[in-house]
């Protein structure tokens, strides 16, 4: 990647700007126009949101979508929308046992709406903050209490596919755990006995860290320092680890680009959190160093094999650096990507995850290259040809992929792989990537998932 040493914040200001004007028409069009009988909206065909039944995951980003946008323009409709259909088709989430989604979901609009009442920026009275901070301690512990134990001891909050499965986009949803154990909750098991939802989203990071990264050191074959897994296989009756595995990914033995955008987030916001914590917390979960020390390296390794391996000069990766079609795409790291090339689908929505945990590591660390390479991925994005500026499109953030080996996305007429279209996921996290850059911009706390100390 080409990072830009001179960008600035101020620089993309007018592109937020334009970013939050145009995802408030497209929450209100996706209001408007969507039946919920058909389910949750999962991606664009033609320009249109569609629905794909896997799991509904996606549900929070819709309606997250639009108490972002209230954030930044204070367009009452957008609220009401938000706030509503929380109240109306959330709960569903907050209780559902059979997904490892519960950071997105529920953070994505429990969550918002409760920081944007501890901020004073909604009116909230005292029982509506009682209700938003309950579903996130269910939340939390639902999530907590989908768990299989490993060889060590420790274990790992596993994925729809099963107890013998591992994910790593469920970093990003330990987050939910570690908010609901600041509220002071904890998931109630046999005989009373109460389970650390902390212990749990630090055992999970740490099984995550040693066995879906990699680290150069000599683990197999194809081990790069960096390079990341979808999915790591265990046996459930010994606990021991068999092989990597991916679903959306080319193969084991490359990196799907999404999956790799989870990981850098994931840990760049964990090591936030964990900085925010009394040594006392840690100290019966192997201490600040080793947990720190554990964090720090996956996200250093992986941010750092996006940056120098796994895009094209621009920031934007396509969907796995091992697609087959890149074969024919020589010299693809070298200039920017091209959404509309006859090969291989770009990923813009592994961008916009990525582009907030390189800023959140480059802020931690405080070293320029992250945040840089962060602020000219975001320009990039909340620009043409990946902002929708039509408003035929319902998407905002175009040409994000969702499941290139099942075949699910759309393929326009006269092209050969997936282009053009939008995600749930990518339009939400393109705004959070926003919102971040906004309050930065203006001066106003920084965004995080907890409460700042």
């Amino acid at each position: 990647m080409r990072i830009d040493p001179d960008v600035t914040l101020r620089d993309l200001s007018s592109q937020i700007k334009q970013t939050f004007n145009l995802a408030a028409q497209k929450a209100r069009s996706l209001k408007n126009t969507w039946d919920p009988g058909e389910g949750t909206p999962v991606f664009t065909a033609g320009g249109q949101y569609t629905t794909r039944g896997w799991t509904e995951w996606t549900q929070g980003f819709q309606f997250g979508c639009a108490i972002l946008a209230f954030e930044a323009t204070g367009e009452e409709d957008l609220l009401e929308i938000g706030r509503s259909e929380t109240v109306s088709r959330m709960a569903s989430h907050v209780t559902h046992v059979g997904v490892h989604d519960h950071g997105f979901n529920n953070l994505s609009t429990y969550g918002n709406l409760r920081r944007l009442a501890m901020e004073g920026k909604i009116q909230a009275d005292e029982w509506e903050r009682h209700f938003y901070d309950l579903a996130i301690k269910a939340s939390g512990a639902v999530q907590g209490a989908r768990w299989t134990t490993i060889h060590d001891g420790r274990g790992y909050i596993y994925s729809f596919n099963g107890p013998h499965s591992l994910f790593s986009d469920t970093i990003r949803s330990c987050r939910v755990l570690g908010l609901a154990h600041t509220l002071g909750h904890a998931l109630m098991g046999e005989g009373d006995q109460p389970i650390s939802l902390l212990e749990r989203l630090i055992q999970h990071a740490e099984t995550t860290a040693t066995y879906n990264v990699y680290y150069g050191e000599g683990r197999d074959t194809y081990d790069v320092r960096g390079r990341v897994v979808h999915e790591s296989i265990f046996n459930v009756n010994d606990g021991n680890y068999r092989c990597p595995s991916t679903q959306q990914g080319y193969s084991p033995f490359s990196t799907w680009t999404r999956g790799m955008a989870w990981i850098i987030t994931g840990y760049a916001e964990l090591l936030e959190f964990i900085d925010t914590l009394c040594d006392a917390d840690l100290d019966e979960l192997g201490g600040r160093e080793t947990v720190l020390e554990s964090f720090t390296k996956a996200a250093r390794a992986t941010a750092d094999y996006y940056l120098d391996g796994a895009t094209a000069s621009d920031g934007i990766p396509y969907w796995d650096t091992g697609a087959p079609g890149l074969s024919a795409m020589d010299g693809w790291r070298d200039r920017p990507a091209d959404p509309y090339n006859d090969h291989e689908p770009v990923d813009s929505s592994a961008a916009a995850i990525t582009a907030q945990g390189l800023y959140r590591l480059g802020k931690r660390t405080g070293e320029a290259p992250y945040l840089q390479a962060a602020l000219t991925v975001a320009r990039t994005l909340f620009a043409e040809p990946y902002l929708s500026i039509s408003d035929e499109h319902q998407g905002l953030l175009l040409h994000s992929v969702y499941h290139r080996p099942n075949g699910w996305d759309h393929v326009p007429d006269g092209h050969r792989v997936p282009s053009g279209e939008s995600s749930m996921w990518g339009d939400y996290h393109a705004l959070e990537l926003a919102t971040l850059l906004r309050r930065e911009l203006l001066g106003e706390p920084y965004l995080t998932f907890f409460d700042p100390t």
